[in-house]
């Protein structure tokens, strides 16, 4: 079987569109995949890492305003359609799977022209733009979220790495605590924006390293890249300063969700969904910039209890007051822990894989 994934920009897309590919390579060796994205996306570097062959088309968004740019839209999404439609009559694939992105719609509106079958996953709850274009023409659609409202929308949850979606915390964590050279026995704070980091949690958390150490807690700060030193400029002469680590980035998630007992995180739907799938505690600060996607993300973890939510303004205040209290609560971590667990999704890359090959089969 072959297939066409399309999507990229942020990690937001690329994650899933790299899960679902594994996914399907683990249920047939045999599958022929290709990557559609941009040259200027992180899929540039990922989809490569993975293995996997990534074609670049033109980055084409979608004009706001009447500008230049709008001008220039018609001639330049016609040429990068065009080229997915080269890519289609030489590849001949079975389906083409989209996961939203500037890379998407040259894809969808190509295969649909075409004959091809489309298959959408729309990560957040509030679809994107790219993904309701899609959706119109599609065979099927999986959504990360219930209330996420596209045609034909069926619950798949977020394709996650098995690395994830297999995680055991209790059995793994002292193992992952070693791996990051973190103390057996200390609470332990994640923080993380993101590979981008977010300088909010960054500064608000650094606010009060000096509470977090004199309570016996250790910290993972993963501020992202090239914003590290700020964060370890706020260390300097605090007592057991060695216990906050200051690290930019870490590929491996994994162990830090599984060293942690609470993350104080941002709402994006992949974070979202990783937390309640390994039934990690959390603080999730939404963006106070977009659709509002990021708060309606958190929405079902929240009220199932497995997270607080905090606006971005009001969170140096509030983790000044909370923070400490919250990490040494060990009965309502717990608490938070199997509420997180009500809402988890653990298959979403093998639901997606199952809609991808009904649509493919019948193809």
């Amino acid at each position: 079987m072959r297939l066409i994934l399309a999507g990229g920009g942020t990690t937001g897309h690329v994650g899933p569109l790299l899960a679902t590919a594994a996914e399907l390579q683990r249920r047939d060796p045999s599958v022929e995949l290709r990557v559609v994205g941009t040259a200027e996306g992180i899929e540039t570097r990922l989809v490569p890492a993975a293995g996997l062959e990534l074609v670049t088309i033109p980055k084409v968004p979608f004009p706001r305003r009447p500008d230049g740019a709008a001008l220039r839209f018609p001639a330049r999404f016609r040429a990068a359609k065009a080229q997915v439609s080269a890519l289609l009559a030489e590849f001949r694939p079975a389906g083409v799977v989209g996961f939203g992105g500037y890379a998407s719609p040259p894809v969808y509106l190509a295969a649909a022209k075409a004959g091809v079958p489309v298959v959408v996953h729309e990560a957040n709850a509030k679809p994107g733009l790219a993904n309701r274009l899609g959706a119109r023409r599609a065979a099927a659609v999986g959504v990360t979220f219930p209330q996420t409202q596209l045609p034909r929308a069926e619950l798949t949850g977020m394709p996650l790495r098995r690395a994830i979606a297999d995680l055991d915390r209790p059995t793994q964590r002292a193992a992952a605590r070693a791996e990051l050279g973190l103390a057996a026995d200390r609470p332990t704070l994640l923080v993380s924006g993101g590979s981008l980091g977010a300088q909010r949690l960054n500064q608000a958390v650094a606010a009060v390293a000096a509470d977090l150490l004199a309570a016996g807690a250790q910290v993972l700060h993963l501020t992202g890249r090239g914003k590290a030193e700020p964060v370890a400029a706020a260390l300097t002469g605090l007592a057991d300063a060695q216990h906050y680590h200051v690290v930019e980035y870490l590929d491996r998630m994994e162990l830090a969700f599984a060293a942690a007992d609470l993350a104080v995180q941002r709402a994006g739907a992949g974070t979202v969904s990783e937390l309640a799938c390994v039934g990690l505690p959390s603080v999730l600060v939404p963006l106070p910039i977009g659709n509002g996607e990021q708060r309606l993300n958190a929405a079902g973890l929240v009220a199932a209890g497995g997270a607080e939510l905090v606006d971005d303004a009001a969170f140096p205040a509030w983790a000044s007051a909370n923070l400490v209290d919250l990490l040494s609560d060990g009965a309502r971590l717990a608490a938070m822990a199997a509420g997180a667990e009500k809402v988890a999704i653990r298959d979403g890359a093998e639901r997606l894989c199952g809609l991808i090959e009904r649509v493919a089969v019948v193809a």
